[in-house]
């Protein structure tokens, strides 16, 4: 419990340190015109990673057009969290290996004690990249590799990610006609942007192995953490998502907030998105008794 909590500690300790420095920056360097840009500009890229790379791509949980494809992958460049076929690869080397000693970002592969587990935190949270892979990845993506659109878009990769600090730029010098708005525009629609997106994300690989409720048995140790359920736009139910990795749904109970799904769901009324993949109530029920 102790461990948990400091590994706990760890991670939120980032985001509480960006809500005081906008508090301390608000009317100086801050204002309604810089948190509207990072607030959208998160919830573009943070989509992109959650319906995109992720339910889309990695795991194909619905069908979508060509086009509505092509901007999924362009937002989720903008995350800088690698190209599609990179990001894919690894999450799929992840489910297959979950928490043994080919998981590219386990936290439980470092040994017992207080040390080891702070090590294991580090790890999975932000260390495993920086470390080289000792798993070939392309052979998790060779169906995505035969697919050409999918191939330009994650070549472009570059591309997209500056598209993703310029955007805020150019609507922070147009709203306010100054050099500073712009580059208030880069720093918070962009930078500051960038880094909350990726401590969300990685604290899905770190905390939600960590600290959470496992209603079902998914053979690993994925659990379900309510504060990166609604921060991760329902990534963090990742318990659910183990047990059911091609659900487009991650928060399978009415309280499970899960926005990426709010928003496939919203989509397929409107036929942009189709054959959403939902697990049964029969299956669920199923599946949480045998845990």
């Amino acid at each position: 419990m102790r461990v948990r909590l400091v590994n706990l500690i760890g991670v939120c300790l980032p985001f509480i340190g960006l809500i005081v420095a906008i508090s301390l920056l608000w009317g100086v360097a801050f204002s309604w015109t810089y948190l509207i840009l990072l607030f959208v500009m998160y919830l573009i890229s943070g989509l992109g990673i959650t319906v995109g790379y992720h339910r889309y791509f990695t795991h194909k949980s619905f069908q979508t057009s060509r086009f509505v494809q092509a901007l999924l992958a362009i937002s989720g460049s903008m995350a800088f969290e690698g190209s599609v076929l990179q990001w894919a690869a690894v999450h799929r080397s992840h489910h297959q290996h979950s928490d043994d000693e080919h998981d590219p970002h386990s936290p439980h592969t470092h040994g017992a004690g207080v040390w080891n587990a702070i090590k294991g935190m580090w790890h999975a949270h932000m260390g495993w990249l920086f470390r080289s892979r000792s798993l070939p990845l392309q052979k998790y993506v060779v169906d995505l590799k035969k697919d050409r659109l999918i191939t330009t878009m994650s070549a472009l990769f570059p591309l997209w990610a500056l598209l993703g600090l310029l955007i805020p730029a150019i609507i922070g010098g147009l709203i306010t006609m100054t050099w500073t708005g712009a580059l208030l525009g880069f720093i918070w629609g962009g930078l500051v942007r960038v880094f909350f997106v990726h401590h969300v994300t990685w604290s899905i690989n770190s905390v939600c192995h960590i600290w959470g409720s496992r209603p079902f048995n998914s053979h690993d140790e994925s659990r379900n953490n309510p504060i990166f359920g609604v921060l991760g736009l329902g990534e963090g139910w990742h318990n659910n998502h183990h047990a059911f990795p091609t659900s487009a749904r991650h928060g399978l109970r009415w309280w499970q907030v899960d926005i990426s799904y709010m928003i496939i769901r919203a989509l397929s009324w409107f036929g942009i998105v189709w054959d959403v993949r939902v697990p049964s109530p029969a299956r669920v029920a199923a599946k949480r008794s045998a845990s």
